[in-house]
Order: C-alpha cells, then sequence, then structure tokens
C-alpha cells in the first residue's frame, strides 16, 4: 500500500478524481488535478477557437512566438489541437527587437522550443527591416519603449507572416491582458479602440489576427506551463518600467483578487459600448500605405510614418 505523505491529506483534491488539485477555478467552482486541468484549458480554447471561426480548413498560422509564457502556452495548445482541424499546419515567427540582455535568451528559448516540437520556425529581426535595433532606435525616447516597439513588432510580424504564406496571425493574449487594454484606453480616453479590435480583418486587407487564449487567464496560463514542464525562466524587459501596461497590471490584479469577475466584466462591458460607438467611430476607409504598400487608414501607415521621425 502506497504511504502518503504527510499533510497530503489535507490537499484539496481533484472535483472529477481522487488526485491532488493543481489549481481552483471558477465558473463553476471547481479544483482540477494536473491532467484535468490541461484537458479543460484545451477544450476552452478550442471551444473560443470554434466560436468564433478563428481558424478554417487549410489554414497556415503564424504564431507569434516570443518564447515567453503566453505564447509558448499558445503553441503548445494549438500544436496539440492540430488533429482537430483539416489540412491546418503552423509555423513559429519570433521578432528580435534587439534588447541587450534580454531578448538574446529568450530568442534562444524560442529556438529550442520549436527545435524540440518540430515546428516551422522563423526569426525576424529589428536590425534586417529597419536597418537599427530597439535599443538604438530607443536612444533619448526610452518613455516611448512600449509605444514605438509595438508599432514596429507588428509590422515585423506581419511581413514575416506575409513571407511565411501565413492565411491568420495567432497571438498570445491572454484575459488579463485584454483587461488591461480596456482599462487603458478607457484611461487614455482613446474610444476608438474600444471599437477597434486587432483580432478582426479589415475586409480582406490584413491577414485575420486571432487570440485563441483570450478566456484564459494569465495564473491558468503560468500553472497549465507548470504541469507541463514548460514554465520558461525568462528576464523581464528593461523597457517594462516604462509602460502605462505594468500600472494598471498590477492594480487590476488587485481588483481582481479581492473581487473576482472583474476582468471579465470589463471586456463585457466593453463590447457593449462597441456595439453602442460603432456607428459614430467606424474610422476611415481602408487604403495602402504610399510608402510600403501596406493596408492603412490614412496616406502611410503607423510604422512608416513613426521611421521616417526617428531615423535619419
Amino acid at each position: 500500500m502506497e504511504q502518503k505523505k504527510d499533510g497530503e491529506d489535507r490537499l484539496p483534491r481533484c472535483s472529477l478524481c481522487s488526485r491532488p488539485s493543481v489549481i481552483r477555478l471558477r465558473d463553476p467552482d471547481r479544483h482540477l488535478c494536473a491532467d484535468h486541468f490541461c484537458e479543460d484549458l484545451a477544450g476552452r480554447v478550442k471551444k473560443t477557437v470554434y466560436l468564433s471561426a478563428m481558424i478554417a480548413e487549410g489554414d497556415r498560422i503564424a504564431v507569434a512566438f516570443s518564447g515567453g509564457k503566453d505564447s509558448t502556452a499558445l503553441l503548445l495548445v494549438l500544436n496539440d489541437l492540430l488533429p482537430s482541424w483539416r489540412d491546418v499546419t503552423l509555423v513559429a515567427i519570433t521578432v528580435d527587437e534587439g534588447i541587450a540582455g534580454y531578448r538574446d535568451e529568450t530568442v534562444q528559448c524560442a529556438e529550442n522550443i520549436a527545435k524540440e516540437w518540430g515546428i516551422e520556425h522563423h526569426v525576424v529581426s529589428f536590425s534586417s527591416l529597419f536597418r537599427r535595433d530597439l535599443d538604438r532606435i530607443l536612444e533619448g525616447r526610452e518613455e516611448l519603449a512600449c509605444s514605438i516597439c509595438g508599432i514596429l513588432r507588428r509590422k515585423a510580424l506581419s511581413s514575416a507572416a506575409e513571407g511565411a504564406g501565413a492565411t491568420k496571425i495567432a497571438t498570445g493574449h491572454n484575459l488579463d491582458d485584454e483587461a488591461q487594454s480596456v482599462l487603458m484606453n478607457a484611461l487614455r480616453g482613446d474610444l476608438a479602440r474600444f471599437v477597434r479590435d486587432s483580432s478582426s480583418p479589415f475586409g480582406q486587407c490584413f491577414i485575420p489576427r486571432i487570440k485563441p487564449l483570450r478566456e484564459i487567464s494569465e495564473k491558468e496560463i503560468a500553472v497549465y506551463l507548470m504541469v507541463r514542464g514548460y514554465f520558461p525562466e525568462l528576464p523581464e524587459c528593461p523597457y517594462t518600467r516604462y509602460a502605462l501596461r505594468a500600472g494598471v497590471r498590477a492594480h487590476l490584479s488587485a481588483l481582481e483578487f479581492r473581487h473576482p469577475g472583474t476582468m471579465q466584466n470589463l471586456i463585457a462591458g466593453k463590447q457593449r459600448l462597441a456595439t453602442t460607438l460603432a456607428p459614430v467611430l467606424s474610422g476611415s476607409p481602408i487604403t495602402t500605405c504610399r510608402e510600403c504598400g501596406e493596408p492603412c487608414s490614412g496616406t502611410t501607415c503607423q510604422a512608416c510614418d513613426l521611421l521616417k521621425k526617428i531615423l535619419p
């Protein structure tokens, strides 16, 4: 007879079997062991993909793969779910912004994981696309780090996805990220962003972006990777301290802890507001950038406008 360790009897048990629980989930309230939790998470991701028609037969999905927690979980879950979709392939794309003491390690982590899983992997760098790495671009502009990086990273990802023949781009945005974005847009007074959804294509102009993890919390992703043995111990981006998101994340996490459901309520409120404001804030017609030919809402895209201002 197997002898139980001290205190094991006091551990919460899985609601579906007798094994020790690794996480407690709400709505519905349940404890799950490692196996049942991984099965539950994959099932919810599959449901999200199905209900929003994110993936279709024959799709080639470019997974934005930084090598961090969210993108690692995304690639792992989608790779596990591949048999669910007919003739669907994955390609991992890593954007190397060129951040000293940070990006080299995460790029190596991404390369190792993609190789282990046998997934096609492409790395695209800021220096090859924009002639400078992010550290040089940000000299004297460090407080604008996240805005500049975000614009150029989206450009790099789109370019690499197009070159890889992708029909969709999958990003690792989770529930926490989505709620944080809602609150950040409110704090900035940016009503237009309540309507604009980066996961939706503008007609057939852009490669559509999908967010399969948008219903999964950051906590769930961390536990999922721990029990699967893929939790990456990586450094944090040094420019994070300049980001509005860092402060919003801390306050929103505290609110969610004291008032469970806060994040879901924020997202639901955003969706209701978007429905009301959409006819008023529909934005300008989509055209093509006169500099690079990419789709945009003006004469030039954000990336080209930015590059003209910051590069000689």
